[in-house]
């Protein structure tokens, strides 16, 4: 099963398709090269991104994080200022140190986007090729950024080998919304309960306390660099204005002259538009499940640490682990790539996870924590993803803080009923799926429709 340490990784902005998912395949190649003891006979590589890769690669980063990647670096521990400035130090000196070892001659002019091909696995496909002394080609990989940060070989689909999840692994897998259910209502445990089972199942309990503090305090410190963030204007060039700065000030000074007209859910959209606009200038977040979606998780977190009675640190283990099974139910029954299936995907999935999370925590039984879910996705099925000049900003920030309002809306919701439902969780999941492979290509993160190309650039 998918864990909490595949659903919540520790990563870079903008984007885990687009930057994330680069970036590690970048690192994979080098590490290839290293272990077939090929790096000393390099003098040249290329990469060639296809589809969405190619024609939002540019706002996302896509270039920055290749180079990045075949350097050694890797998303969750690299120096967030080098990534953006790699390729320009590529371009000035005319090489890239491969693997963090080798220089050899690499130029932005060695990253191709080429537009007018999609690969027929998924959306967001990138070629890699290694040139030896001759000029022949020593080693190449196909490689797919899945969605999530995830990354899928070309050679491992041709072998059927692609990992799975290791159901037999665990002491209670799931593949749907009504197993997981029916688990928890035969064995008299929560979702969390069954989660934290299978997790101890692959690593030590330590381990996982230990890495989910780690994620809620990077959250936290997400959040508290966005609100207090010196930048003025994301990059980009659309000239988008950082807000949560301005909103954070206000509130402040709301509070502390005792006024009471201050609504939660003003903090809620505070939380998400910081995170989201720490993600839109390559900062350090919590991919959750994506970068795209990265506010939601951690904004109604925040919700329930400052305003849920009786809030501590066991309800945000609750939380994630309630989250990180719903999540895993949109990975592995449709799509978290906002390439494949639209920003429903992405902020869609992202707002159900964190619905699940807080009626769990605010004493939601699995059935309303399963309706809780179902509400969060059924209202953002059919959701585009279409950002203008193809950068993680607009409408993106905007749609995480709308996002969390809806989630903590869709708990309160779920908890005022018994658990009953019409619709069921995987019914909205399946539906997303459908809908997403019906979806036009140009509303699936390629910047050729909806508010990408009516919306001027300025």
């Amino acid at each position: 099963m998918l864990s909490i340490f595949d659903m919540f990784t520790i990563g870079i902005g903008p984007s885990s398709s687009h930057t994330v998912g680069p970036m590690r395949a970048g690192k994979a190649f080098a590490r290839s090269l290293e272990n077939k003891g090929l790096l000393n006979q390099i003098s040249r590589i290329h990469v060639t991104l296809y589809g969405s890769l190619s024609r939002t690669g540019k706002g996302h980063g896509t270039d920055r994080a290749v180079a990045a990647g075949l350097e050694g670096c890797d998303p969750e521990t690299a120096d967030t200022n080098h990534v953006l400035t790699v390729l320009d130090e590529c371009d000035r000196q005319g090489k890239l140190t491969l693997a963090g070892s080798r220089k050899i001659p690499f130029s932005s002019s060695d990253i191709e986007f080429d537009f007018w091909t999609t690969l027929p696995y998924h959306p967001n496909g990138m070629k890699l090729e290694a040139y030896g002394q001759n000029g022949q080609v020593v080693f190449t990989d196909t490689v797919y950024s899945v969605g999530g940060g995830f990354i899928v070989h070309q050679a491992d689909i041709d072998n059927q080998t692609q990992q799975q999840t290791c159901e037999t692994a665990v002491p209670y897998p799931f593949t749907s919304a009504t197993d997981l259910v029916d688990i928890c209502r035969k064995e008299s445990q929560s979702i969390a309960d069954i989660v934290w089972a299978n997790e101890l199942a692959l690593r030590p309990e330590s381990q996982i306390r230990e890495y989910a503090d780690t994620l809620w305090t990077i959250m936290q410190e997400c959040v508290k660099s966005g609100c207090h963030s010196q930048q003025k204007i994301l990059p980009g060039g659309l000239n988008v204005r950082r807000r949560a700065p301005g909103l954070y000030t206000m509130l402040k000074e709301t509070q502390c002259k005792g006024k009471s007209l201050i609504h939660p859910m003003e903090w809620v959209d505070l939380y998400a538009l910081a995170v989201n606009e720490e993600n839109a200038s390559g900062g350090r977040i919590v991919t959750a499940p994506t970068n795209g979606a990265a506010g939601i998780v951690p904004a109604v977190l925040h919700y329930y640490w400052n305003f849920v009675e009786g809030a501590n640190s066991g309800g945000v283990m609750t939380f994630l682990l309630t989250a990180c099974a719903i999540g895993y139910l949109f990975k592995t029954n449709a799509s978290i790539s906002g390439a494949e299936v639209g920003c429903q995907g992405e902020v869609g999935s992202a707002c159900s996870m964190a619905a699940a999370g807080l009626c769990a925590v605010m004493g939601g039984s699995p059935q309303q924590v399963e309706n809780a879910a179902e509400i969060g996705i059924e209202h953002n099925l059919g959701l585009t993803c279409d950002p203008v000049g193809g950068l993680v900003q607009i409408p993106c920030i905007e749609r995480n803080a709308m996002a969390a309002n809806t989630a903590i809306n869709a708990a309160h919701m779920a908890l005022l009923s018994d658990g009953s439902h019409l619709v069921s969780l995987d019914s909205a999941i399946e539906t997303m799926k459908q809908t997403g492979h019906d979806m036009m290509a140009k509303y699936k993160e390629t910047s050729q429709g909806g508010l990408a190309v009516n919306v001027v650039e300025c």
